[in-house]
């Protein structure tokens, strides 16, 4: 019987061997996991979170595919720059004044759900006004020089489009789209922007919902800042990699924002 025990103990051996093993390695595996997350959520909640631009508001800066990173820490962080926006607290926390000229995303009042990116050209107590297409503050008409005229597709329409560089009054230039000088928001009345509220307009003057129609953004709305675009797919999602090497805009990678 010893004998027997001890051979039978020498044959179960290696077999429990391997179940400990092999429940280390899956041990070991959901422990990397569960702080792979917790890390990828840290960077996304305070440091830098993906979007994609499913939209031509901003052409010709930001094209239709663009991935591009925001950094949360820019502006400090309110309730919106976590995961669902809870209502944790209120304000901001370590807050930052933007700088006229960022481009911004932030959540689209009133419902504070759905995400915006636009380009801030009005601080608090500035007025602001649209004439014939020309963006006015403060009673000034900013300058703005044409560029080039471009042709633009898009959900199958083909668009002229006038290419100009406009020139902030804080020295800040980025270069817009306009199809023309008397579209519906190419003259506007005179926005006032409260005291803790910054007027954003879309690049594509023409073709963009912003604060001539939603308002000026609360500060406590902003996400962060659009610093760089780290991928750009024409006509292909992110996940799809196999197409990549014939959708991929490749010079547009890790490109500064401007």
């Amino acid at each position: 019987m010893a004998d027997m025990n001890g051979r039978k103990d020498e044959a179960l051996g290696p077999a429990k061997n391997k179940v400990e093993h092999g429940a280390s390695i899956i041990k070991e595996a959901v422990y990397t996991i569960f702080w792979a997350l917790v890390i990828a959520l840290f960077v996304r909640t305070l440091a830098y979170e993906p979007f994609n631009i499913p939209s031509g508001s901003m052409k010709p800066t930001l094209l239709i595919g663009d991935y591009i990173f925001v950094s949360k820490f820019s502006y400090g962080y309110s309730r919106h720059s976590l995961p669902w926006s809870p209502d944790l607290f209120e304000g901001r926390i370590f807050g930052e004044e933007p700088e006229r000229g960022d481009v911004i995303v932030f959540k689209k009042p009133p419902q504070n759900s759905e995400d915006y990116i636009k380009r801030l050209v009005g601080m608090p107590g500035d007025r602001i006004q649209v004439i014939e297409g020309i963006l006015h503050i403060n009673g000034e008409a900013v300058e703005r020089e044409k560029l080039s005229v471009d042709f633009d597709e898009e959900n199958g329409f083909p668009r002229r489009l006038t290419r100009y560089l406009e020139t902030l009054p804080n020295g800040v230039s980025h270069q817009i789209w306009e199809e023309s000088d008397n579209y519906y928001s190419d003259n506007t009345r005179e926005f006032v922007v409260p005291e803790g509220h910054y007027f954003m307009m879309g690049d594509n003057r023409d073709h963009s919902s912003d604060s001539r129609v939603i308002g000026p953004i609360p500060y406590d709305n902003l996400v962060g800042r659009a610093d760089v675009i780290f991928v750009s797919l024409d006509g292909a999602e992110l996940f799809e990699f196999w197409t990549w090497p014939w959708t991929m805009r490749f010079s547009r990678l890790f490109n500064g924002i401007e």
